[in-house]
């Protein structure tokens, strides 16, 4: 049986490697088997398929729009193809080529909306900073741990959310917190911070607390600095 990662896991597979002996995630839970990892590689390769199966059909409708297509239907178009280059970020293997061809159809429909608001100086201005919100949305559906957390059936469930934060690479973790609104990433570092002091109260664990201490500085970047009297 095969048991060794592949190139490009998917998510499912990914998150079982991260939980494999993980100190943080506790016994049982990372008590990881090779069957294990083959039933959520056979998962992330089934929704593979499905999704290059769905992907022909989505892409063959955006060949046909014709100019007189209502608005609603291209929007409804755009959005179907904003959620498959997050879907792909979420596949097992290389969707470097998808991700390019999403990412042209996506341009295509947006200029198209643009001659369409013509002079509209405000509409302009909308579909222009939509434009720069979607490339750094798409930016950040490149790092694994975020295509996992935003994936609509998520393997980081919420008992799994705090070992997996504590547990991922320094380079990723801060700007995947981006993902998180203030009130949320308060309250990781919140329980972040029990959590370890409940499981690792001599601090063994240098890594894990580490990484709380950069979650911790990541909130306090996003607060305004106190007023001086």
């Amino acid at each position: 049986m095969n048991t060794v990662p592949t190139n490009r896991p998917g998510i499912r597979e990914q998150h079982l490697l991260r939980k494999r002996d993980n100190p943080l995630f506790g016994e049982p839970h990372n008590q990881v088997s090779n069957e294990d990892l083959m039933t959520a590689r056979l998962e992330d390769g089934m929704e593979r398929d499905n999704f290059l199966t769905g992907i022909q059909s989505l892409i063959q409708r955006c060949v046909d729009l014709e100019p007189n297509t209502p608005s609603e239907d291209i929007l409804e178009l755009k959005e179907q193809l904003d959620q498959s280059y997050q879907q792909a970020c979420a596949l097992p293997g290389d969707q470097e080529q998808i991700k390019l061809a999403l990412k042209r159809l996506v341009d295509v429909i947006m200029k198209a909306m643009q001659v369409g608001a013509g002079k509209d100086a405000f509409a302009q201005q909308q579909l222009q900073e939509e434009m720069i919100a979607r490339q750094a949305h798409f930016e950040l559906q490149e790092l694994p741990l975020v295509a996992a957390l935003t994936h609509a059936d998520s393997p980081v469930g919420a008992q799994d959310l705090l070992p997996t934060l504590l547990s991922e690479p320094d380079d990723s973790l801060a700007p995947a917190l981006v993902i998180f609104d203030d009130s949320q990433l308060a309250a990781i570092c919140h329980q972040a911070a029990e959590f370890l002091q409940q499981r690792d109260p001599d601090k063994v664990w240098s890594d894990a607390w580490r990484k709380l201490a950069l979650i911790q500085a990541a909130y306090s970047s996003r607060q305004p600095p106190s007023s001086i009297n």
